[in-house]
């Protein structure tokens, strides 16, 4: 079930332009382009990237057609693609449009591109491999830029901003989505022998992440308006999906929970990790796939802001 409130609040969320190693790819959203010393590979975070799609669809769709829009778009810029999930969204929600997915991970790109031959989408679709913190490439004057779960680990997130705002056309609407951090999926009480396991997990990723982002979490409202945006309207999604799960939720967990102990695992007490690792133990008896219990909870904010 979908909630959606007037004022979104601030929140937290993962991207495509610089990821520093734990956060899991989500866009409508959440994306993972570069993992700094983590170890994480280019497929399990693509592989994360095309799950949140399948999982969230629904929610995604419901944000694209929500936008604001002034008049049907015919150039759509997709900041920090990943691997698709907003690009094709975007691309049913506007069936007129052409869309330009932006990213720095060319393996991405190249999934991205894939996806859309298949679909017979390929003359809809250009793709730009770049790093939005150096040189801004050349994007055209599209009506409508989208950033899903991206804004916050940009550098300078101001001049990035101000980038956005001269690269739209005039009235054009630029359209920003963060994640408020990363999906829940176990019941609050569980594991039975270590009830909360979940919770501190994520409280030990957000500490780790502070360090390197210093821009999670921020309101973009304020942000937008000095960069010379109108902000027309802001919107929380809210997620609450299951049980009974498919098995893409229970991937899902398993993928994005994978993450996590990546970033939360040297603040941990011994007793939470070793539990944690027996539910990431897909041959073990304790596997969260095995768990018939799983949700997935989280919420997504929303900005939509004019170039006037």
């Amino acid at each position: 079930m979908t909630h959606t409130s007037p004022h979104a609040p601030h929140d937290h969320g993962a991207q495509a332009a610089h990821d520093h190693g734990a956060q899991a790819a989500h866009d409508h959203g959440v994306h993972a382009a570069h993992q700094h010393g983590q170890g994480l590979d280019a497929d399990g975070q693509a592989e994360i990237l095309e799950l949140d799609a399948e999982v969230l669809a629904g929610h995604i769709a419901s944000i694209t057609a929500w936008l604001p829009v002034e008049a049907a778009p015919r150039h759509i810029v997709d900041l920090g693609s990943g691997t698709g999930t907003g690009t094709f969204a975007l691309l049913e929600r506007f069936p007129g449009a052409e869309v330009t997915a932006v990213d720095t991970s060319a393996g991405h790109l190249r999934r991205l591109r894939e996806k859309a031959a298949a679909a017979g989408l390929a003359d809809r679709v250009h793709t730009v491999l770049a790093d939005l913190d150096t040189a801004w490439p050349d994007l055209g004057t599209p009506q409508l830029v989208w950033a899903s779960a991206s804004m916050h680990h940009m550098a300078d997130p101001g001049h990035t901003l101000r980038q956005v705002h001269d690269t739209l056309a005039p009235g054009g609407l630029f359209a920003v989505v963060e994640l408020a951090g990363f999906p829940r999926f176990l019941p609050e009480d569980a594991p039975e022998d270590r009830p909360g396991l979940e919770e501190r997990c994520h409280a030990a990723l957000d500490r780790h992440l502070a360090e390197h982002m210093p821009h999670r979490g921020a309101d973009w409202g304020p942000q937008l308006t000095a960069a010379g945006f109108t902000v027309e309207d802001e919107r929380t999604v809210s997620v609450n999906i299951g049980p009974p799960h498919t098995d893409a939720v229970g991937r899902y967990a398993l993928g994005s929970l994978r993450r996590v102990r990546d970033g939360a695992a040297p603040a941990l007490a011994a007793e939470d990790l070793a539990v944690l690792d027996q539910l990431l133990d897909t041959d073990g008896p304790r596997s969260i796939l095995r768990r018939g219990d799983l949700t997935v909870r989280t919420e997504r904010s929303v900005w939509a802001a004019r170039r006037t």
